[in-house]
């Protein structure tokens, strides 16, 4: 007995990386931008997801953390 597959969900990535397309730099101060890049839970959001190129990945990762220790971001929503 063969078990039905179901295709797999199609994930809409952006093919151009945000900060490259802005001329921008990600900063730990600029929140509302660091929050694209995280989950509703607070996740940081994977490069294959957020079809951000690989030097702003880092430094988007790097300004979530900062972020986070001065308490601009939560580490986790609680809802």
């Amino acid at each position: 007995m063969k078990k039905k597959r179901f295709p797999k969900r199609k994930i809409v990535v952006p093919k151009s990386c945000y900060f490259c397309k802005e001329e921008k730099t990600p900063w730990y101060s600029e929140v509302s931008d660091l929050q694209k890049f995280t989950t509703d839970r607070g996740k940081i959001i994977a490069r294959s997801r957020s079809g951000l190129c690989a030097k702003h990945q880092r430094r988007v990762t790097a300004s979530i953390k900062h972020a986070r220790h001065l308490a601009l971001l939560p580490f986790v929503n609680q809802e």
